[in-house]
C-alpha cells in the first residue's frame, strides 16, 4: 500500500488539468497514487488524459458537475476505501513543486498534533507573491482573512503556522482525521466547504498547518464575476451558512446586523449605478442560506452580468481633462482609465489638478463621503460615482436606508438562524 492517495477535481480546464497532473508525476516523492475526478466536462479534458497519461492515473469521470466539494468527494471516498494512511485535494489549476507532496507527508508524520497540512500557496501569474500562508476566520467581524496576501516572498516567515484554515487546492489530510470529521461538507458544491472542513477538524481537537517550505502555485480569477453571477451566488451563500452555523450564541445578533449590512451595500450600490443583477443574486443566495438550502443552485439564481457604463459616459462627456487622485487605490485607476477607453472617451489625463481639468478621487465607498459640495467627483471600488446632485441624495439617504433595512430583516434572520441551529 502507497502513502497517499491523490485527488485531483477538474471541470472544463484541460490545458491546466495536463500541466497539474505533470507537475505530480514529476514530484520526488513519489509514494503515492493519483487519482483525477473529472466533473462531467465540456472541453474534452477526459479523453485528453486519457491519451496523454494512460495508466499513470486512475481517471473518475462523474456524469454531472457535482461541484469541487462533490467532485472531490468521489475521489477521497474511492482513496479512503483503498486504505491510504493519507489523502490529498489538489486543485486543476494548482502546480506543486517537485518537493510539495514529500514536504506536506513529512510535516504530518513528524507533527502528530495537525490533522491536516496545506502548502504555502503562491500566485501562478506572479509567482514571487504570496496568494495564501494560511487563513484566519474571524468570529469578530464574520469573515476570513489572509494575512500574507499578496506579500513578497522575502525569506523572513516561518516554516509553518498552525491556522484556522488552509486552501483545498493543495491540502493534505489523515486518514484517521477523515474518520472523525468525515469528508468535504457537500452542501457547499463550491466555495467555504474547505474553510468548514479545515474548521471541523479544529473543533474535533486537531490543528491545521500551512506550510511553508514547499511552494504551490495557483491559479486566481476563478471567482471573478465576469459573464454571470454564479460565483457570487455560492461566496455569498456559504459564506453566510457558514458563519450561521458556527458562530458563537453571544455573538449571533452582530453577526446578524454585520451581514445585513454587507448585504444592503450590495443592493444599495446597485441600485445608485442602475444594475440589478448581482443585487438580485445576493437577495436569493440569503434567502437560500437562512432557509438552509445548500447544494447545486436552483433555478433562477444566477444571472447576466449587467454592466451600466451610462454614468462613466456622462462623466467623461463632461470635461476634456481629469485629474485622479488615486489614494492608495491603483487598481481601480487602472479600471477608471480602461472604461474611458473601452468607452472611446477622448480623455486628457493631468499629472496636476488645475488647468480646467476636473478632480476625480478614488475612495471605498462614496456612501461615507462627507464632502457632498461636489466640486471633486468620487468614484468608489464598486464604480459607484458621486457626481451630481442626484447622487449626492443617494449618500443622503444611505445611512436612514440601511439602518432601516437592518431593523426590518434582522428579526427574520436571527429566526431562522436559530432554527437552523437546532437541527
Amino acid at each position: 500500500m502507497k502513502k497517499a492517495g491523490i485527488v485531483i477535481c477538474n471541470y472544463n480546464k484541460t490545458d491546466y488539468v495536463l500541466e497539474c497532473i505533470q507537475c505530480i508525476l514529476e514530484s520526488k516523492f513519489q509514494d503515492f497514487d493519483l487519482y483525477v475526478v473529472d466533473n462531467a466536462s465540456t472541453d474534452g479534458a477526459p479523453q485528453a488524459i486519457k491519451e496523454k497519461y494512460g495508466s499513470q492515473v486512475t481517471l473518475i469521470e462523474n456524469a454531472e458537475n457535482l461541484g469541487g466539494s462533490g467532485g472531490f468527494n468521489t475521489g477521497l471516498r474511492i482513496a479512503y476505501e483503498k486504505g491510504y494512511p493519507y489523502l490529498m485535494c489538489v486543485d486543476n489549476d494548482a502546480m506543486l513543486d517537485e518537493n510539495a507532496i514529500g514536504e506536506l507527508y513529512r510535516f504530518l508524520e513528524t507533527h502528530p498534533e495537525a490533522g491536516m497540512a496545506g502548502s504555502k500557496i503562491y500566485h501562478l501569474e506572479k509567482p514571487d507573491y504570496i496568494q495564501q500562508f494560511g487563513q484566519k476566520i474571524d468570529f469578530d467581524i464574520f469573515c476570513t482573512e489572509v494575512p500574507h496576501l499578496n506579500r513578497p516572498e522575502d525569506g523572513t516567515m516561518p516554516d509553518y503556522l498552525y491556522v484556522d484554515s488552509v486552501a483545498a487546492c493543495s491540502l493534505m489530510v489523515r486518514r484517521s482525521t477523515v474518520e472523525k470529521i468525515g469528508f468535504l461538507p457537500e452542501d457547499n458544491f463550491l466555495y467555504w466547504d474547505d474553510t468548514e472542513w479545515c474548521h471541523k477538524c479544529r473543533l474535533a481537537g486537531m490543528k491545521v498547518a500551512s506550510v511553508g517550505t514547499l511552494k504551490a502555485l495557483h491559479a486566481m480569477g476563478a471567482k471573478q464575476e465576469a459573464v454571470n453571477t454564479f460565483p457570487t451566488y455560492y461566496a455569498w451563500r456559504n459564506w453566510i451558512s457558514f458563519f450561521v452555523k458556527y458562530t458563537p450564541e453571544d455573538k449571533l445578533e452582530k453577526m446578524a446586523e454585520t451581514f445585513l449590512g454587507s448585504i444592503f451595500q450590495v443592493i444599495y450600490a446597485g441600485l445608485h449605478k442602475g444594475e440589478d443583477n448581482a443585487p438580485r443574486t445576493v437577495m436569493l443566495a440569503y434567502d437560500d442560506a437562512v432557509h438552509g438550502i445548500t447544494g447545486k443552485a436552483g433555478d433562477n439564481r444566477i444571472f447576466p452580468v449587467d454592466v451600466n457604463l451610462e454614468p462613466f459616459r456622462a462623466l467623461f462627456g463632461s470635461a476634456g481633462a481629469f485629474y485622479v487622485e488615486e489614494n492608495g487605490f491603483p487598481t481601480l485607476h487602472r479600471r477608471l482609465r480602461e472604461i474611458a477607453r473601452k468607452l472611446g472617451a477622448p480623455v486628457e489625463w493631468m499629472d496636476a489638478p488645475g488647468k480646467g481639468a476636473v478632480t476625480i478621487a478614488l475612495c471605498e465607498n462614496i456612501f461615507r463621503i462627507d464632502d457632498l459640495s461636489c466640486k471633486k467627483v468620487y468614484v468608489d471600488i464598486d464604480r459607484c460615482i458621486l457626481r451630481t446632485q442626484e447622487d449626492v441624495l443617494d449618500v443622503i439617504n444611505y445611512n436612514y436606508s440601511r439602518r432601516s433595512f437592518i431593523y426590518a430583516q434582522k428579526p427574520v434572520f436571527l429566526e431562522k438562524a436559530r432554527v437552523l441551529r437546532r437541527n
